[in-house]
């Protein structure tokens, strides 16, 4: 017999509306953490390929940003214009007061020593703006990508075109959020269905 696949947890979209609003804009790393929620939700990154993104990976005129996922595998994925203003906000205003002169990188987004930000840090920033948000799931990194394609495939996204938006190599492993917009189809459907 097949093993059960664990579906992977998700957030609604109030959800990822109260994360991505949680991080405080007045200081320079809200502004820092705000942007990476916005890249992290509006592409659906890993987080290894965030914390990778080098300045001249960003093409914010187009709409795209290149990445180098798993397998060395590079590939465009494009991002929509809320998250290209915080990026552009936290260019002009935020990185430029976390860089520092005797370390500089081409890392997009760095620490508050001017180094490259590590998967630790983004683990723990997110979950400081989880509590801040309120959220009483067991957030990660991950969480956000796993919302991302099953937000897109709800709203009638083609499963081929999320399994290219994630950088899957097999459309299998892209299958599992098929399951899990079915769940949430049985639960509209037993919500609002008059006889349900």
């Amino acid at each position: 017999p097949k093993k059960a696949q664990k579906l992977p947890s998700t957030l609604t979209l109030t959800e990822v509306e109260k994360l991505i609003e949680a991080p405080d804009t007045t200081k320079t790393l809200g502004i820092r953490d705000r942007a990476i929620l916005e890249v992290m939700y509006a592409t659906g990154m890993r987080v290894s390929e965030l914390i990778g993104l080098k300045l001249g990976d960003l093409h914010l005129s187009l709409g795209l940003v290149q990445t180098v996922g798993k397998g060395d595998k590079e590939r465009i994925i494009p991002i929509g214009d809320v998250a290209i203003d915080f990026i552009t906000r936290y260019l002009k205003t935020a990185r430029p007061k976390l860089v520092s002169a005797k370390r500089r990188n081409s890392y997009l987004f760095i620490n508050n020593h001017g180094g490259k930000l590590s998967r630790q840090g983004v683990w723990k920033n997110l979950k400081a703006e989880v509590k801040a948000a309120g959220i009483e799931k067991n957030v990660t990194p991950h969480t956000l990508r796993h919302s991302f394609a099953t937000h897109i495939l709800e709203n009638g996204a083609d499963l081929r075109v999320v399994q290219e938006l994630l950088g899957h190599a097999d459309i299998s492993t892209t299958q599992i959020y098929t399951h899990i917009s079915k769940k949430r189809l049985a639960e509209v459907y037993n919500k609002y269905h008059p006889r349900a």
